[in-house]
């Protein structure tokens, strides 16, 4: 069913960012320092984003006992294999002055008793270094202090940021970007302009059970394979080992930061045993994907759906985790008193639209920033509080491109696309990826699943976001299905339970793109030895 498309309203702008989090307002501000005129959109209202909710802190190279080589290092070991060097070395060396331009802004950070920066550590990294905000209200911090700094700036320039907007398509004609069509309750608009820049966050409403919040619907991925950008490593959806349990719980669940193994919570199953000794050197602060199949390994084996975390012994416990204690109190839990329940959900998405450490796609004008990216920073599973890091750096170079790069391009965009979603009711999608492509998955899954997909997908009219949201999630899942398929082996956050090994051969990325078709394809060669 294709729908036909009535513009009802038109506006102009050097550069359209679509998202709020820390990845879209960073670049928002850094381009219109630039002399932009920058247009932000967003689905939801100025904290409905991940940021919002991200409790753990920001990875910075340390001043003291610490290094960039360090950081280097324990980014790469976390990532699998997969990890592009260069880019890791890039981002995390612009760590400590994205840190201190986001201190200038007004964003404070907690002290330890000397009066520095205090720090803590998190899962695979070697020391502390993970600076936070309002002991586990990081993410709001930076939020408020960016959202602050925007407001500031684009209100300078006469141009709001508009709340209840969804992106629907990026429009490009033979020189790039010309255009962004939204829809809002006006109906479809069109902003005429010649960069576009994907701060959409990520993907977790894909699946049943996630921390992400509701508009995490992958957006930006669709937006770029429709476009004709290439997306990479969405098999690789990276598990938070220790959300709250609910019976029965769907639809955003809170998690227990990593910070609290950090300060020396235990995990244990309902016998009391350790869920990590002798599985990993770092044990309970092993990388994430290693303790979320630990756990999963442990569950399938005891016939459970949770393990405990054990921070009983912690003092002052409610002083360092404020968010966390309130959290566990609204679920009737008492973190100084009660084993806390947890299982894996779904988190982070490793994956995305491919892009260089600068924020460009190849196609001219569109840029991506924040966990809708794949920079080469996370590789197959992405090091904790290394998220607020690459969104802090990405969002201000891919602003700074935008502005520079696009700068004196003048469009008009000039005939509107039909739009045309294939959508899969999003209750049955979400069933059928935690069935089949949560933490542990296999060959027999994977295919059933984009069998049933495929089988329950159809065309439908786009007349409000949620069917714009369904669509994206759609192609999103088709995408990963394949990518799963495709990698025939076990690497950070993709784990097969048929092929567990690890296989030298295939420690490259694989990217897909939208084919003349209009067909998923890998620009990627056959991997050897994938049969």
């Amino acid at each position: 069913m294709t729908t036909a498309i009535t513009v009802a309203w038109e506006d102009h702008a050097d550069l359209v960012v679509v998202g709020g989090g820390v990845a879209g307002l960073t670049a928002a501000r850094a381009a219109s320092r630039r002399g932009a005129r920058v247009l932000m959109v967003s689905k939801g209202g100025p904290t409905d984003t991940a940021t919002q909710y991200a409790q753990g802190g920001i990875a910075v190279v340390a001043p003291v006992g610490d290094s960039v080589d360090a950081h280097v290092a324990d980014t790469l070991a976390a990532g699998g294999g997969l990890c592009d060097e260069d880019a890791v070395r890039s981002i995390v060396t612009a760590g400590p002055d994205a840190v201190t331009a986001l201190r200038d802004l007004g964003a404070v950070f907690d002290t330890a008793g000397d009066g520095d920066i205090a720090r803590t550590r998190e899962g695979g990294h070697s020391t502390r270094r993970i600076i936070h905000a309002g002991g586990d209200a990081t993410g709001a911090e930076v939020q408020r202090a960016l959202g602050t700094a925007v407001q500031r700036a684009l209100g300078a320039a006469g141009l709001p940021v508009l709340f209840g907007v969804a992106a629907a398509r990026i429009l490009t004609d033979a020189r790039g970007v010309t255009g962004l069509l939204v829809l809002d309750e006006r109906g479809y608009g069109v902003v005429h302009t010649p960069a576009v820049l994907l701060a959409t966050g990520g993907l977790g409403q894909l699946y049943a059970c996630s921390t992400n919040p509701p508009g995490a619907t992958a957006d930006g991925i669709a937006l770029a394979l429709a476009a004709g950008a290439g997306v990479a490593d969405l098999e690789f959806v990276q598990f938070h080992p220790t959300v709250l349990f609910a019976e029965g719980g769907t639809g955003r669940r809170p998690l227990i930061s990593e910070a609290v193994r950090g300060e020396g919570a235990r995990l244990v199953d309902s016998r009391g045993r350790s869920i990590t000794e002798g599985v990993h050197p770092l044990g309970d602060l092993a990388p994430r994907d290693v303790v979320s199949r630990a756990i999963a390994e442990r569950l399938t084996a005891l016939g459970e759906d949770h393990v405990y975390l054990d921070a009983r012994h912690l003092d002052g416990f409610a002083t360092r985790f404020p968010t966390i204690t309130a959290m566990c109190a609204d679920a009737g839990l008492d973190p100084a008193r009660d084993l806390l329940p947890v299982a894996p959900a779904a988190h982070y998405s490793c994956g995305g639209v491919v892009t260089d450490v600068h924020g460009r796609t190849r196609i001219p004008g569109l840029y991506a920033a924040g966990e809708v990216a794949r920079t080469g920073l996370h590789g197959a599973n992405r090091l904790a509080s290394n998220s607020l890091l690459e969104g802090l750096v990405l969002g201000e170079r891919a602003g700074m491109a935008a502005a520079i790069e696009r700068a004196g391009t003048r469009v008009e965009t000039d005939g509107i696309p039909a739009v045309a979603p294939t959508v899969c009711d999003r209750t049955v999608l979400q069933q059928l990826m935690t069935r089949h492509a949560l933490v542990v998955r296999d060959a027999n899954g994977l295919a059933a699943a984009a069998v049933e997909l495929d089988r329950m997908s159809v065309a439908a009219s786009c007349t409000d976001a949620d069917r714009l949201e369904d669509s994206a999630l759609t192609v999103t899942a088709r995408a990963l299905l394949l990518a799963a398929q495709r990698r025939t082996e076990s690497r950070g956050c993709h784990t097969r339970s048929d092929r567990p090994d690890t296989d030298p051969t295939q420690a490259r990325s694989l990217e897909l793109r939208i084919d003349d078709d209009g067909e998923l394809s890998f620009t990627t060669p056959e991997l050897t030895g994938v049969n």
